[in-house]
């Protein structure tokens, strides 16, 4: 009998299985100012660190021009005044003078080259922040509602968001010795004995994320998470929350191994139990993902091949706790409110549209300025929205009509801030920064949604909401394949279309049509809003009007109630 031979495990498991504080050589290299740029190694090292290396594509022809990307970990995205008020110095000192809000509700920093990178690191924990596992092989930043609710539950809902955020967080000692303390650490510093107690010495096999949601608003996109918990309220009080797992969102063209997954409902578990339920799930991915195919490494995977019965089993064997029956609940909306609107604590709340997520000035509006202005002047939070807007947080009364009137000077529109389908949009970043991009995305969305809006209106449809969103390449940042509407980085100026998400975004959409050029978007989309403005049923939506006329076979929908 012939036996096969193991698989070996990818090279990104050899260097974490040698040097498990993932330390690398990052702070000699650091040090060294001979270089721009750090090692391929370590370049996996930095994103434990919160940090991606990069070039600037728009300058290959000329050569490499490295350059880094910073991402903040900042729980259910609330940023308190003073530290967005060094958020907003440090971009301006050391990154290209934005700042960009991710679709996890951080803050990401471009354009950082070598020399301002341990400035900025340090700059970002003295503020009382950190980066650390905004990236890599760990859980990620916890997501949740960051909308100011009317009976109190978002800010309960917070509050366990920020205890599970600490409690995955990975122990290595190396990431403070390097960016506060500045030592040259080098891969013979390191304690090579050091094993994290919740990771283990090799980590995940690949990113785990972690999110809450509060029915019946999915802002969260809860199904697109590795963990999520959907809260149940019972007399307006918080009971618990359904449990589940095993979504995510990333695959890759061509390549069947991998596809967009949603998460499966597991079953209902009580507040006090959610630690030891996500440390089990953590555990779980850790001990059964794919480490061999980094590319099929997530925890959907396992959920998919071994099934959510097995994986009931195995989470109530770590926890030694049941899963309850999960609770009746019911999704029907996502996105986020613009303008002014009340608080439970009697404060009011602005929401304001950031388009593509980019905080800046231009010539049309300094939003930036702005803010800084504002949060100086009232001290106030900033909220991260999931959608990539952002809010002004508990603002006194008498304040408001001075808020305007920084933002009037400034150009920031408050009233009719956008249409209803550019408030509904997202886009990645793309180029010119991420290495991972084939195709445009957040420089060419903007002027796609002009061409839509323009079509929309053209059919009698000026007023419709449809949700849609844009990415470089088949990653899904943007989580474009729950939208009404999906567009995905095929190769320069070249997208797939997915149509026929819905607006509870439960339901992943399907792929319409392949290698479409940028220009030709509206020519393949113009005709199906003729057709949905004469066919629609009262009140249907364009994504579910697509799913009834367009498939044959509905795309897998998470469902509705237990």
């Amino acid at each position: 009998m012939i036996e096969t031979a193991a698989k070996a495990v990818s090279h990104n498991e050899v260097i974490k299985e040698a040097n498990p504080t993932l330390a690398g050589s990052i702070g000699a290299t650091l040090a060294d100012e001979s270089t721009d740029r750090f090692s391929e190694d370590d370049s996996q090292f930095l994103k434990f660190h919160g940090i991606y290396q990069q070039d600037d594509r728009d300058k290959r022809k000329t050569g490499k021009f490295y350059q880094f990307m910073v991402r903040g970990r900042l729980p259910g995205g609330i940023v308190p005044p003073e530290q967005y008020l060094a958020f907003d110095r440090l971009a301006t000192d050391f990154a290209n003078d934005t700042l960009r809000i991710t679709s996890r509700q951080g803050f990401q920093f471009h354009g950082i080259v070598k020399t301002g990178l341990g400035k900025i690191m340090k700059g970002i924990n003295d503020a009382l922040a950190t980066t650390l596992a905004a990236c890599g092989d760990v859980n990620r930043n916890v997501m949740a509602p960051s909308t100011p609710g009317r009976n109190g539950m978002v800010e309960r809902v917070l509050e366990d968001a920020r205890l599970l955020s600490k409690a995955l967080l990975p122990k290595t000692p190396a990431y403070h010795q390097i960016w506060v303390e500045g030592q040259k650490l080098n891969l013979s510093d390191a304690d090579p004995e050091f094993v994290d107690p919740l990771y283990g010495k090799t980590y995940l096999p690949r990113k785990f994320k972690v999110a809450f949601a509060i029915p019946p608003l999915n802002d969260i996109d809860v199904f697109t998470n590795c963990l999520g918990f959907i809260a149940i309220e019972e007399n307006g009080e918080l009971v618990g929350y359904n449990l589940c797992a095993g979504g995510g969102l990333g695959m890759s063209h061509g390549n069947k191994e991998t596809y967009p997954r949603v998460a499966d409902v597991i079953g209902f578990v009580k507040p006090q139990d959610i630690e030891a339920f996500a440390k089990a799930t953590l555990t779980v991915h850790r001990d059964f993902g794919d480490r061999t195919n980094r590319k099929h490494a997530r925890l959907k995977y396992v959920l998919e091949e071994k099934g959510p019965a097995w994986f009931r089993e195995e989470v109530e064997k770590r926890t030694g706790i049941k899963f309850e029956a999960a609770r009746p609940y019911k999704f029907t909306k996502q996105g986020d409110l613009f303008g002014w609107h009340k608080q439970t604590n009697g404060n009011s709340f602005l929401g304001l549209f950031v388009e593509t997520g980019r905080i800046k000035n231009t010539a049309q509006a300094q939003l930036k300025t702005a803010l800084r202005k504002i949060v100086e002047q009232f001290h106030t939070e900033i909220r991260l929205t999931p959608s990539q807007n952002l809010i002004i947080a508990n603002v006194a009364s008498p304040n408001i009509e001075a808020i305007n009137r920084v933002l009037q000077e400034h150009g920031v529109v408050v009233e009719n801030q956008a249409s209803r389908v550019r408030g509904a949009s997202m886009a990645c970043p793309a180029l010119p920064t991420c290495g991972l991009a084939l195709s445009e995305s957040e420089r060419v969305l903007p002027s796609i949604l002009s061409r839509i809006e323009d079509t929309l209106k053209d059919v009698g449809l000026a007023d419709e909401e449809i949700i849609v969103r844009m990415t470089g390449c088949p990653n899904g940042c943007a989580r474009p394949y729950m939208a009404e509407i999906g567009f995905v980085g095929r190769g320069p100026n070249k997208y797939q279309i997915y149509l026929g998400g819905n607006e509870g975004c439960t339901r992943l959409n399907q792929a319409f049509k392949d290698n479409v050029k940028g220009e030709d978007i509206l020519t393949e989309l113009r005709p199906l809003f003729a057709r949905f403005a004469a066919e629609r049923t009262a009140g249907e939506r364009f994504g579910d009007w697509c799913t009834r006329n367009l498939f044959s076979e509905t795309a897998p929908t998470a469902p509705a109630a237990s």
